[in-house]
């Protein structure tokens, strides 16, 4: 291919999807394209899709639109989750020249000609029966930290979500890839890695194409811990079922891995649950909670939260408020419940009016802040190591704690990408943490 074309990207969803989209990025460099960035001119634009939310189907075309503002000409490519779902939908949208699904989408590289405008968009979509083999992928993009895929698709049947029809079945990555690329990211300067998949507590079914659990999740932190130049390690979202003693265990007496867990809840109403086809009850998630804190007192705990799913009466929605209200968490994802094609909550009873969803929604975000703020005060006085990261904000430059406490201090590039150890010392107005460096006992002020 021409060495002089240009390929932006434009990534919809979660860090499993950014994972996908560096992979899917090193393909065209590997063709000879040159990246930049979504709001420079080029001559081929790629979205990765996503399908969990009916704001992420509706922002598409708006994205699609950004893309021919700045090249109309530009070959415009749709891969991801809401392309595997709704492939036509996408073809036709004012623009889309190229539709990719599951299986696809990491070929894509085979399917681009000499990027002329298709006057209907082509689609190349299997069917999600067909999305059976694994493809690794990691994010590099950020110096900070990068996004490890070590697991996709789901065997679980939640009624709300339609990932399982869009990612297709549990599969693994192999034990040895996952610590190759591991050790390939280490190598990058890169000092924190997040573990990411569709359910990566299911790890190590399908690792060899069977359906088998070949390792456990277990297994895999274990040896991860083990990887020589990783400074930090982090899990992302993990179900609670899945999150066993001897994991919480492992990170507590960790080299690498942080105390930071984000633990889907969806529900404090165990017939919410019940409805939903989560595979636990709220008494689990209690005790999943208190081990953690049992072993880890300052460790975070992020949790996500589906509010108006149908049945949720306003008794059922104080249920879940008082539940995460009494709990020790430190922040919540919130997500307002939207009706999604061929699942079985689409045709439940008991529909939550959108106006209420919303009301909830803004509660429970109310809620979050709460939280949030009263967990970063229980760390103030505490000494903690901070990552800074690269972005210069308005003068200042941001970073995270091991137990994921955002922190700021006025810029200094020298800053970016290193491991400090601070001492945290007030809230700031925006809900930020300002700290004092130590250095060998002494305690010297940012500067």
């Amino acid at each position: 291919m021409n060495p002089t074309k240009k390929v932006a990207f434009y990534t919809l969803g979660c860090k499993l999807n950014f994972s996908e989209t560096s992979t899917i990025a090193r393909s065209f460099k590997d063709e000879g394209f040159a990246r930049v960035d979504f709001n420079e001119e080029a001559d081929i634009y790629v979205i990765n899709t996503c399908s969990v939310t009916e704001n992420a189907d509706k922002r598409f075309k708006t994205i699609v639109k950004q893309a021919q503002k700045v090249n109309p000409e530009a070959f415009v490519a749709a891969v991801g989750c809401y392309a595997q779902l709704k492939p036509e939908e996408l073809a036709d949208v004012d623009g889309v020249d190229l539709v990719l699904g599951a299986t696809e989408k990491f070929k894509i590289t085979d399917y681009l000609n000499d990027l002329t405008k298709n006057d209907f968009g082509e689609v190349h979509s299997c069917e999600i029966e067909e999305a059976d083999f694994y493809v690794g992928s990691y994010s590099i993009g950020d110096r900070t930290r990068a996004f490890l895929k070590v697991q996709d698709g789901c065997d679980y049947k939640c009624t709300y979500c339609t990932i399982p029809l869009a990612r297709g079945i549990s599969r693994s990555d192999t034990m040895d890839n996952v610590l190759k690329n591991a050790r390939e990211i280490s190598e990058k300067n890169i000092k924190e890695i997040v573990l990411t998949g569709v359910n990566i507590g299911d790890y190590g079914k399908g690792e060899f194409g069977n359906k088998r659990h070949e390792h456990t999740f277990l297994d895999l932190v274990t040896e991860l811990d083990k990887v020589e130049g990783i400074e930090r390690l982090r899990i992302s979202s993990i179900e609670p079922n899945l999150l066993k003693n001897e994991t919480i265990e492992l990170v507590s007496k960790s080299r690498a891995f942080v105390p930071h867990f984000h633990v889907p809840l969806q529900s404090g109403s165990n017939d919410i649950l019940k409805k939903m086809k989560r595979r636990y009850m709220r008494e689990l998630y209690v005790d999943r909670v208190s081990k953690i804190k049992e072993v880890m007192p300052h460790a975070c705990i992020g949790v996500d939260v589906i509010v108006g799913f149908p049945g949720e009466t306003e008794e059922r929605f104080l249920e879940t408020y008082n539940f995460l209200n009494e709990l020790d968490i430190s922040y919540l994802h919130v997500f307002t419940y939207s009706e999604r094609d061929n699942t079985e909550a689409a045709a439940m009873d008991g529909v939550v009016p959108k106006n209420v969803r919303s009301k909830r929604s803004k509660m429970l975000r109310g809620l979050s802040a709460k939280k949030r703020r009263a967990f970063y005060e229980a760390q103030i006085g505490t000494t903690r190591t901070v990552l800074f990261e690269g972005e210069n904000k308005e003068g200042y430059i941001h970073g995270f704690t091991e137990n994921y406490v955002k922190v700021k201090a006025p810029w200094n590039p020298e800053l970016v990408n290193t491991l400090h150890t601070v001492e945290l010392t007030k809230i700031d107005e925006d809900g930020l943490v300002r700290f004092n460096f130590v250095h060998s006992n002494n305690t010297v002020k940012a500067i």
